[in-house]
């Protein structure tokens, strides 16, 4: 916002500082200069005055007291002498009191409109005003002043004598000084006489009822309007005016009365008016706050101890009419400070006047704890960045399915149906995150040659009962699952899982289908989605899916490591291929080849499981690859094929089981 320097000087008996000097101390105690230019013989401050402070400082007699404030000055504020009636040959009616708190309105009569002072001219001029006649520059002279918009009508075109504060009717139009016309509604106030619009309330005056050349008699408007209602009609008309800024911030009431007694004066000063009295709408005196200051907590807040003298004295000058009592001051806010609603707003006033350069910095003296760990994120995150690491790309579904997809998957009749669902298609809460993944590859396959993809989120079973899934899948291979499986459970503590083959119950699934587990506890599930099924969905990828519950996960997992001595010699990788009957789980397998190979046997990973063509139907072939190691030395391949036949030999000592020889 604009301020002219000679004008805020003005209100001074001795010269202020500097412009550039005078910027500095404001931006230190008050609010932000955006900039000093020199225009002529006087120079403009631009100072950013945050809404907060619009009640007060929209003026520059509102910012000459803050510079009084800060310098220790005081202010000379304009001698205001008024002994103005009561006036009862006009009526002033308010049919909304809360859109409307107060209405002045002055009678003057005996005005000539013509040049005006060239003082006023030049203090608009350099606020961005132009010089349109003495009764228009007067008004805008006070507002900027003072900070009350006013607005003058002529007397006697104002029907019955009668101002009326209303909302439009709806489908009211009205004209307005600048030759716009709009259409009204009843969300609109207006000022009115007895015959039509002639305002559109804190905003602007309507044609019709300008004051002209040879008007003589004025109706002078100091009013005081609800700040939203101002600031949606401004919005909705698309009109914004120096008066309705002001408005739409919130003013003081008690500003109405002063601005237009001031007006009023420099009316019978410079155009020759008098004033034959006034009618002053104000069912509710607003009235002034009460506030207290605890020092203890003014030392706390600050971090420094001010004097109490030094308290008392800077509220003085803020006009709060300080009162000590022992550890304690208590304050009376004016109507016109709105920012002063709480204890620490009082603290951040004196803070700013006393000077916070002036505040010693400290280091807090505090225990610092770092927060609680939340272990259910903290391990989700940890797995979402395994998979990242192994390149997956997390996905995120809509938590609800249909009954296509409900029937589809084989899910029973439990599921949590929405009572307003927004599509059919978001109809239930979904059991499984299995039915959206396999969407995804559904709706990418064509774009992308393999897919990997995972998701964590919530399913939802009967009763309400909630629980946290991961998923995943590949267009691979079962071995890089089931290899990634491992890394998952590696990287999280977990430890080592192994996987029992079950009987498929559900139709999505193909017979390749085994549980993880971890320390005897089932956590999840893995495996292959049926052909037939993928064939149903015209899905032409074949796909590799887990699933595990992740609180299961979280609950066995630990950020405990524990070292192991990596082995400075290499391994070595032979495959092995085993019939054996269907009955027989991979778990009980490879248990049996681990036994036999020793410690020297360092892992074993099953890379294919095959029932089918050229395999008798009570059998099931198994493929695994061997891992060999030896911590002291490289194995010779006289070692190693020793170590393959004493397994080879051992699995073969069990019923119904043969190794496949090449």
């Amino acid at each position: 916002m604009k301020f002219s320097y000679n004008w805020l000087n003005s209100f001074f008996k001795e010269d202020l500082p500097q412009p550039e000097k005078l910027a500095e101390k404001l931006m230190m105690h008050f609010f932000e200069v955006e900039g000093v230019e020199k225009k002529g013989d006087d120079f403009l401050l631009d100072i950013d005055i945050l809404p907060s402070r619009a009640s007060d400082c929209f003026s520059h007699l509102g910012v000459a007291g803050e510079i009084a404030v800060i310098l220790e000055k005081k202010v000379n504020f304009p001698e205001i002498e008024s002994d103005d009636g009561d006036l009862e040959s006009v009526k002033v009616e308010v049919e909304n009191n809360h859109l409307c708190p107060r209405y002045v309105l002055r009678v003057i009569d005996g005005i000539k409109v013509g040049e005006t002072p060239e003082f006023i001219k030049k203090r608009l001029e350099i606020c961005g005003l132009q010089s349109v006649n003495n009764i228009v520059d007067i008004t805008n002279y006070v507002m900027l002043e003072m900070g009350q918009p006013l607005h003058s009508f002529d007397g006697e075109k104002i029907a019955e004598d009668k101002i009326i504060v209303r909302n439009a009717e709806p489908g009211e139009k009205i004209e307005t000084l600048d030759d716009d016309k709009y259409k009204l509604d009843e969300s609109v106030l207006v000022i009115a006489d007895e015959e039509k619009p002639i305002g559109i309330a804190g905003i602007k005056g309507g044609k019709g009822s300008e004051v002209e050349e040879e008007t003589s008699l004025i109706y002078l408007e100091a009013a005081n309007f609800e700040a939203k209602t101002i600031r949606r009609t401004s919005k909705k008309l698309k009109l914004r005016t120096d008066a309705s800024a002001r408005f739409e911030q919130g003013l003081d009431p008690e500003l109405a009365e002063k601005a237009s007694k001031r007006a009023a004066q420099l009316f019978e000063e410079y155009a020759g008016g008098k004033t034959v009295g006034r009618v002053d709408f104000y069912p509710q005196k607003r009235k002034p706050g009460k506030l207290k200051l605890s020092l203890s907590n003014l030392k706390s807040v600050l971090g420094t101890d001010i004097d109490k003298a030094r308290v008392k004295s800077i509220l003085k000058r803020l006009r709060l009419n300080p009162k000590v009592e022992n550890d304690s001051v208590k304050v009376t806010v004016p109507t016109g400070r709105n920012d002063l609603q709480l204890e620490e707003d009082l603290i951040e006033e004196v803070g700013r006047v006393y000077g916070y350069e002036n505040i010693d910095p400290k280091v807090p003296r505090a225990a610092l704890t770092g927060p609680e760990t939340n272990y259910d994120i903290f391990w989700e995150d940890r797995a979402r960045d395994v998979f990242k690491s192994l390149g997956y790309n997390e996905v995120y579904n809509y938590s609800f399915i249909n009954v296509k997809t409900k029937k589809l998957f084989g899910f029973n009749d439990n599921l949590i149906e929405m009572e307003n669902p927004v599509s059919k298609e978001y109809q239930f809460l979904r059991p499984s995150l299995i039915p959206g993944l396999i969407k995804n590859v559904k709706d990418n396959e064509k774009k992308f040659r393999n897919i990997n993809i995972f998701e964590i989120g919530k399913v939802f079973g009967k009763e309400n009962e909630e629980k946290r899934k991961l998923s995943g899948l590949k267009t691979t291979d079962f071995r890089d699952l089931k290899g990634d499986m491992d890394v998952l459970l590696e990287r999280l503590g977990v430890g080592k899982a192994s996987y029992k083959t079950i009987k498929n119950k559900k139709s999505f699934w193909s017979p390749e289908l085994a549980e993880i587990k971890v320390k005897q506890e089932t956590v999840g599930l893995v495996g292959k989605i049926s052909k037939d099924f993928l064939k149903g969905m015209k899905i032409e990828s074949q796909i590799f899916l887990f699933q595990i519950d992740m609180d299961q996960l979280a609950a066995l997992a630990s950020e405990k490591k524990q070292y192991e001595r990596i082995s400075r010699f290499p391994t070595a990788v032979r495959d092995l291929s085993a019939l054996v009957p269907k009955r027989i789980n991979y778990e009980e397998f490879v248990s049996v080849a681990e036994n036999a190979g020793g410690e020297l046997l360092v892992d074993v990973d099953l890379f294919d499981l095959y029932e089918g063509e050229k395999i008798p139907e009570e059998k099931k072939n198994f493929g695994i690859r061997l891992f060999f190691q030896a911590e002291d030395k490289t194995l010779s391949k006289e070692e190693i094929n020793e170590l393959l036949e004493k397994i080879i030999s051992t699995l073969e000592k069990k019923s119904g089981w043969e190794v496949r020889k090449k």
